[in-house]
């Protein structure tokens, strides 16, 4: 693709998202636009099913809404609360750790800079970047492996791991996409693009895709 036809597929894929489902974090931002609410459900997202992550964050947050609350419960208690979400245990310790550092570091607030995000362990980039676009309408690019995927998939960028195509982003891609970016490759990904035999047929930025990597398609 040539890089000005990146306007050009953002403005179909707005178009096209609103008859796709969205990501269950953009789902719960838009509900209630809480920074904590998305920093915490996006942790529970990594490396879990959207279907699974909507029911383990309300069955959370059922018992706690924020980090004061949340410290109140037993590891044990938030465990089972998010299972079966991928590795529960290992992020129900996270989610204490969390909590903790919000109170001791930040008055129970969440940053607001992607800096301070990045300074609370079990924090990376790509949730870091979701609260700041999603809990504060803040610039920035966040990247996971459907935005990986696909920004390569394209021809956009030529990078080998996440981070590497975030600031491969940073460089090229017009700021005033840069928050939507995630969730129209997001969901395009998740409907159309797959990362094995992707939809090829009925993708509807399929003339401006270069395909690469692209072995076997439908």
């Amino acid at each position: 693709m040539r890089d000005s036809d990146i306007h050009r597929i953002v403005e179909i894929l707005r178009e096209e998202v609103r008859n796709w489902k969205q990501p269950i974090v953009t789902q719960i931002a838009e509900r209630e636009r809480d920074p904590f609410r998305i920093l915490i459900s996006t942790i529970l997202s990594l490396r879990t099913k959207d279907e699974v992550t909507s029911l383990a964050s309300e069955r959370l947050f059922s018992l706690a809404k924020t980090p004061e609350e949340m410290l109140r419960l037993s590891e044990d208690e938030i465990a089972n609360a998010i299972y079966p979400v991928g590795f529960y245990r290992n992020k129900a310790r996270t989610i204490k750790e969390i909590c903790k550092t919000l109170i001791e570091r930040y008055n129970g607030k969440v940053p607001d800079s992607l800096e301070e995000l990045l300074k609370i362990k079990g924090v990376g980039r790509k949730t870091a970047n979701l609260v700041i676009t999603l809990g504060y309408n803040k610039p920035g690019i966040c990247v996971d492996t459907h935005v990986h995927r696909i920004s390569n998939r394209l021809g956009y960028v030529r990078t080998k791991t996440p981070e590497e195509t975030e600031f491969a982003l940073r460089e090229k891609l017009p700021v005033e996409y840069w928050i939507e970016f995630n969730d129209l490759l997001v969901t395009l990904g998740q409907t159309i693009c797959h990362p094995v035999s992707p939809r090829c047929s009925i993708c509807p930025i399929k003339d401006y895709c270069d395909r690469i990597g692209v072995k076997r398609s439908r």
